[in-house]
């Protein structure tokens, strides 16, 4: 079941809430509805799905409102599913006191999606330092394993 999504700015984590948990016990508290996930998501159409330390899966399905005009899934699509669970992933390894951002992030789309698959997108750190998280993501079929895209990402991870 995806995480509450908050339906306001009011119902966004707080300033507060970031700074008193590290990042992975803010990611499982999202996960775990204590927080509310951001709603890019609903957007979107893809929630969190499991968190753990240096690894965050988000699941999701494109639907014919992230088509382009040739009416496949959008690249912008498979962009925000990739960097969401890559810097998330970096978000796990951030102390309590600190933030991050994504500093650049690519990706390598293998094969077109079709409307209506569901997707995992897995994110993984391959490192994280005291200024800097680096992390691989990958977005698979549920049903069907194929690999549809990769990605790698570069986070900065500052002192709040």
């Amino acid at each position: 079941m995806p995480p509450f999504i908050a339906p306001s700015p009011a119902e966004m984590p707080t300033s507060d809430d970031l700074m008193t948990r590290s990042g992975l016990e803010f990611m499982q508290d999202i996960l775990a509805g204590k927080l509310s996930g951001p709603p890019i998501g609903q957007t979107m159409g893809f929630h969190l799905h499991a968190v753990e330390d240096g690894r965050v899966i988000f699941r999701g399905t494109p639907e014919f409102n992230v088509t382009n005009p040739m009416s496949t899934v959008h690249g912008g699509w498979y962009g925000t599913i990739l960097d969401s669970c890559m810097a998330c992933a970096v978000m796990t390894k951030v102390p309590k006191g600190s933030i991050y951002t994504t500093l650049e992030y690519k990706i390598n789309i293998n094969r077109g999606i079709p409307p209506g698959t569901e997707v995992e997108a897995v994110g993984e750190v391959q490192h994280a330092g005291r200024s800097t998280g680096i992390s691989r993501g990958e977005l698979r079929g549920v049903k069907d394993g194929k690999l549809y895209a990769t990605g790698s990402t570069t986070c900065i991870i500052m002192k709040a």
